[in-house]
Order: structure tokens, then sequence, then C-alpha cells
């Protein structure tokens, strides 16, 4: 797994461990993550399936892409499609995406890249493999997270990040025993490269086999730990978990603690886990397919402008040969 790694960890700067007796944040569930198709026809886990999404707030959805080795002319992608009141977040291990809006936004994002894009008030876009790894075939391997937007925010005007992986702050546990890379938000007072509308932490950490992470966590975030690979444990009474668990962490500490298993299977040698954090919207929640509203009134309104070309049109150049420039309703 590339993403973004390092020679010695000896060299980041180190998370101090939380003083001893600090109150740890219990285990509140841990969860299956279902498989399914997505766009298509690329395979998926469903990272959030079965959650109360006030446990998760102000997290929505996310969907583990991968990890799947393609044969050539397998790679696939999404065709073009709409999205309001909300951020999605697409994080890429490896393989390579290439991702267009009907803003005239869009890059390719490779081995710890990351897209952030602001739906906001409305927007078009696609995502697919290249050309070059639909000929070629590959590993490919990411995650899209959606995260919802408060009310006074659902409109506002869509903006797109690209972040290369590159640009995430590397640190490494206080015993060196696990790389962390700060994706968005703040950890120990290092902050990640992502800006965001709803205060939230974005991290991915690699722990070696036997190693243990305890991270301070702040009171007022939510906490969530999803398995992209290996084995180990969560919670300071050492719960097992393994690839596509998701733990949801309970209130009431300020201290998150995991564990890599000192044994691990030869084609996932450590333990890599995405773990997320975030101040809770509590507002109602309005959702059908890829539109995030407080009401469904709101949510309504979105379809009907989607059909009336409101939230954009595809750009000429992505238009297909011979086709005529509009909506793509």
């Amino acid at each position: 797994m590339p993403a973004v790694t390092v020679a010695d960890l000896t060299d980041l700067a180190r998370i101090p461990e939380p003083p001893a007796g600090s109150p740890e944040r219990p285990i509140a569930s841990v969860t299956d993550a279902p498989s399914g198709l997505e766009g298509e026809g690329f395979p998926v886990r469903r990272a959030f399936a079965g959650v109360d999404l006030r446990l998760l707030d102000p997290f929505i959805h996310m969907d583990q892409m991968g990890e799947v080795e393609y044969a050539p002319g397998e790679p696939r992608g999404t065709a073009w499609h709409p999205h309001r009141g909300f951020e999605t977040v697409t994080y890429m291990i490896d393989g390579t995406f290439e991702h267009a809006d009907s803003n005239g936004g869009g890059g390719v994002i490779t081995n710890g890249d990351t897209q952030w894009m602001t739906a906001g008030g409305g927007i078009l876009h696609i995502e697919k493999p290249p050309e070059a790894l639909v000929t070629s075939g590959g590993l490919f391997h990411g995650l899209q997270l959606w995260v919802n937007l408060p009310r006074t925010l659902k409109f506002a005007p869509p903006r797109y990040q690209d972040l290369r992986g590159h640009e995430s702050t590397l640190l490494s546990s206080a015993d060196g025993g696990a790389l962390v890379r700060v994706i968005a938000g703040e950890i120990a007072g290092h902050t990640g490269p992502g800006s965001t509308h709803t205060p939230m932490i974005m991290l991915h950490a690699t722990l070696s086999p036997g190693a243990r992470l305890r991270l301070p966590w702040r009171r007022d975030f939510n906490a969530l730990a999803y398995v992209l690979n290996g084995n180990g444990t969560v919670g300071v009474e050492g719960r097992p978990v393994h690839t596509g668990q998701l733990t949801v962490f309970g209130p009431g500490g300020d201290t998150i603690t995991l564990g890599g298993a000192a044994h691990q299977e030869s084609r996932s040698p450590n333990l890599d886990v995405v773990l997320l954090g975030g101040a809770p919207i509590r507002e109602p929640v309005a959702w059908a397919g890829p539109f995030v509203m407080n009401t469904r009134a709101e949510v309504i309104q979105a379809f009907e402008d989607y059909q009336a070309g409101r939230l954009g049109t595809v750009p000429a150049e992505h238009m297909p040969h011979g086709s005529v420039g509009g909506s793509t309703a």
C-alpha cells in the first residue's frame, strides 16, 4: 500500500503519548461493511452501512473502493452525476483516478492524493480511471467520504481542492511503530492541508505488527476508525478488528487507542486505518441519492433543479462526439 510512506519514521515529528490515566473513548459498536458495486460497476465496501446517522454526524457516507487488481479493460468509473448539500472527499491509495466537474475543475489523483470537492449549491461531476489504466489494468484502491454541510452552507459556492500526497503532514507514534498521515484537521498541534467547512479531522494510520497508537482526541468530536487492511484491536479493552470493519467510539474521553496484531497476513503486512472525527451538526438530514439536504422539500427541489439544468452542464470537451450541450438528465 503506497499512499505516502517514509524510509525512516525516526525522522518524523512524534505524537506525544497522552498522559497516563487519560480517559479513553469507549467502544460503541463494531460493524462489518457489506460489499456492493458503484458507478459503472467498480467494487466497494459500504463502510457506514447499518450505523445510526446520529453517531456518524457530520459524516454521511463512505465507500472503500477496491482493493482490486483489474485485468486489462476492466477498470470502471462513474457517469456524469449531480451533488448538492455536502462535500465529497476522494482519497486515492493505490492506482489513479480522473475527476472533472461542470465548473471546469478536475485533475488526476494517484498514490496518497486527495480530491476535496464542495458540492454546495450544486455541481455535476464525473470520476473515471485514465485510459492508460483501462488499457493496462492494475491495482486500484481508495475511498470516498461524504461530509455534511450545515443548513447555512448548503448553498455555498462549489469549490475544489487538489491535495497532493506529499502535502499531508506525516507524523510518527510516540514509540515509532506507526506512521500517521494528517489529511485534514489537527492532531497534537499538527495540521493537514485540507480546508474544511465542517470542523473535522481525517487521518490515515499504518501500524506495524504489535505496535500501539494512542491519540489525543477532541471531546467535542465524534470518533470513527475504519480498517482498510490488516488485523488489530481498538480501545483500551483491545477489541479485535479486521479489514472492512468500522469502529464507532462513544463519548466521554479524550484518548483513542489502536493496536496492530502481532501476526498479519502476507498480503496485508500492517494494520491500515482511516480515522475520522468531526463536530456534530445536529440538524435534520433528508438524503436521497446524490443530494443531502435538511428537508424532503429541499431534496425534491434539488432533483427539479438538476432536471432543469440549474446544477450545471457538462463541459463541451467532455460531451460525446456529435451530441448537443445541456444537462445530463
